[in-house]
């Protein structure tokens, strides 16, 4: 699999810091969806966000980034069957632009991410306008040393080609 650019040597040296943080969308997926997905359609392919819980990406066939979700489906064979594990706007997409292909979301009750929603170029565009006018929104204050390491990481994450 991908390295997200680095080397082995490189992420053996990396201090990883973790938290018990979680994503509300890829937390919904179950492996009960799988089992069902798999009863429904025989022979589909069930493809999974990494952020789904270990257990879902375990039972699911192939896991990736959105990117690699997209990629995996609309290289597939015409006629071929997907369950998609990761937020519904993708997977509509994915079954609007790959009608040759059955794609449809694990979750039969989709909720759709409400924060995802704000990384949007009208909300950008909002952002943008509000600082030029000179009012600062949505403001996060860290503690020095906090935003010192932020910083750093942000820089790394910038200067990536």
């Amino acid at each position: 699999g991908s390295l997200g650019g680095n080397t082995r040597e490189e992420l053996a040296r990396a201090k990883v810091i973790l938290w018990k943080g979680w994503c509300s969308v890829h937390r919904r997926f179950s492996v009960a969806q799988i089992e069902k997905a798999r009863a429904d359609y025989p022979g589909v392919n069930v493809i999974v966000h990494p952020e789904c819980t270990m257990e879902v990406v375990a039972a699911a066939d192939l896991d990736g980034s959105t990117e690699t979700i997209s990629r995996t489906i609309t290289e597939a064979p015409a006629g071929s069957v997907w369950a998609v594990g990761t937020e519904i706007n993708l997977v509509s997409r994915l079954a609007r632009e790959n009608p040759d292909k059955t794609i449809f979301c694990l979750d039969p009750v989709v909720c759709p991410c409400a924060t995802m929603y704000r990384i949007h170029p009208a909300y950008l565009a909002w952002t943008l306008d509000e600082l030029a006018e000179g009012r600062v929104v949505n403001q996060v204050d860290l503690p020095q040393d906090v935003a010192k390491q932020a910083k750093v990481a942000l820089e790394r994450m910038l200067s990536v080609k």
